[in-house]
């Protein structure tokens, strides 16, 4: 039996060759990631753990185009971002890219569907489209009911489905999400884990989270481990490839 033809080569959301990025010159210089080799696949959920310092962040925000770096090459979705001009990194993130932050980074003043449209306002979409999309979006996490309650009338996990909805409402191709279940209580960390693994499902999508949550590494497809500036270890999450094999024989 040919195992190359019945198990292709998953393609490559994300992929980092030899990045460096520095912060402050003289003595004050430090460097964050030191010739990072990095890869991320279409249709998985990428954890990037290690000790607060390492770079994790750093990285991440390096693939989202929102850092700039002095050496190395990154392609995200086939855009090479070391290729680009600034307007033009702007203008691909604005459509590839969505962002879950752990501190939700709503805006206390808008309602939610209006939080969520935030998006597709700035690329132009019209409002009553927009929030029309941002309402079934947020049916999608499990909101419909609450689409005009502001961000202080909302539980921490209910405002943690806002920002994920926001992070998806524009239909983006990679979701980076830094620590999204570290301020959650476990039962809604866990809700919220089940839903970013089921968006990393699809084949044309890569979810890649920093965290250091060791309540939800379970959800993994494959774990990256860093360590002062540098990538130490990539392995596959046996335990979770053992759930899906026997969710798939269970359904048969």
């Amino acid at each position: 039996m040919d195992n190359s033809k019945s198990n292709p080569t998953p393609q490559l959301a994300v992929d980092v060759r030899n990045v460096t990025k520095t912060f402050g010159v003289g003595d004050t210089k430090t460097v964050a990631l030191k010739g990072v080799v990095f890869e991320a696949r279409q249709g998985e959920l990428l954890m990037v753990v290690g000790p607060s310092g390492c770079g994790k962040t750093t990285l991440l925000s390096v693939v989202a185009g929102t850092l700039n770096f002095e050496e190395g090459e990154i392609d995200v979705f086939g855009a090479s971002l070391h290729k680009l001009k600034p307007a033009q990194i702007t203008e691909f993130r604005k459509r590839n890219i969505g962002f879950i932050f752990q501190q939700f980074n709503l805006i206390p003043t808008l309602n939610a569907v209006e939080n969520v449209s935030v998006p597709l306002l700035i690329g132009g979409m019209s409002r009553r489209d927009a929030e029309e999309k941002a309402a079934a979006t947020m049916k999608k996490v499990g909101l419909g009911e609450k689409i005009k309650a502001r961000p202080n009338d909302l539980s921490g996990g209910q405002q943690q489905r806002v920002a994920i909805a926001r992070a998806l409402v524009h239909e983006p191709r990679l979701i980076i999400c830094d620590e999204p279940t570290s301020a959650l209580d476990s039962e809604t960390g866990h809700c919220i884990m089940e839903l970013l693994y089921e968006v990393a499902r699809s084949p044309q999508r890569c979810v890649i989270i920093v965290t250091h949550d060791n309540r939800v590494f379970q959800y993994a497809d494959r774990m990256t481990e860093m360590e002062d500036g540098r990538v130490r270890r990539v392995h596959e999450n046996l335990a979770r490839k053992n759930d899906m094999a026997g969710s798939l024989v269970a359904q048969v």
